[in-house]
């Protein structure tokens, strides 16, 4: 699988001040840790990170270059101005070629569910899914075919089929897709509110007769 790929230069500035001066020159401090060994602070150069992260999911490996040393990580968390939104400092959390790692896939739906031509409703409770595996077998997303899934039917987590060294570790139970029958549920509505109908023409009857035996 090709991963994006950053190029980074290693730092040793910590100041406040020093900070300040890299932002304003278009770069943006990071750091990368969890790979067993100390964190390793380093420099990005703005616009590459925006362009190489554009679209990306919590499951996207990002290869970083950093003076001919690669590292792969995950983007954990990423700190913005809270006036300009820009990105002012990145978390990688690395991970081994040969250690299993935990991550969440989202789910991408394909086709159109028959159901829906039925009259129903295709509603997608879980967007994501955790999975274990190997960083080199990790899927960026995990397609889940929706087409012959029929009003009033759901798909489950344990129906879901992933690569081989993938284990699923969300509870099988989980829905992830059903489609509601919006006609039966209609129907079900408007009869409380026709019952309450004549309900409410029978008030003013029963009250014309108190009036005649007075």
């Amino acid at each position: 699988m090709n991963h994006p790929v950053l190029n980074a230069v290693a730092r040793t500035v910590t100041t406040k001040g020093e900070l300040h001066s890299l932002r304003r020159e278009g770069k943006i401090p990071a750091v990368v840790y969890g790979g067993g060994q100390a964190a390793t602070h380093i420099v990005l150069d703005a616009k590459e990170f925006q362009k190489a992260t554009a679209g990306i999911s919590e499951s996207t490996i990002i290869a970083i270059d950093i003076g001919g040393t690669v590292k792969e990580a995950f983007v954990k968390e990423r700190q913005r101005n809270v006036l300009t939104t820009e990105v002012i400092h990145v978390d990688f959390l690395e991970v081994l070629k040969d250690r299993l790692l935990h991550a969440k896939v989202p789910l991408h739906l394909v086709g159109n569910a028959v159901g829906v031509k039925e009259g129903g409703i295709l509603e997608t409770p879980a967007h994501e899914i955790e999975v274990e595996c190997l960083p080199a077998n990790l899927p960026e997303k995990i397609d889940i075919d929706v087409s012959g899934l029929h009003a009033n039917h759901s798909i489950h987590v344990r129906d879901i089929a992933v690569p081989k060294g993938v284990k699923i570790l969300t509870n099988g139970e989980l829905v992830v897709a059903l489609v509601k029958f919006a006609k039966a549920e209609a129907v079900v509505e408007a009869a409380p509110a026709a019952a309450a109908a004549p309900a409410a023409a029978a008030a003013p009857a029963a009250a014309e007769k108190k009036e005649e035996k007075k």
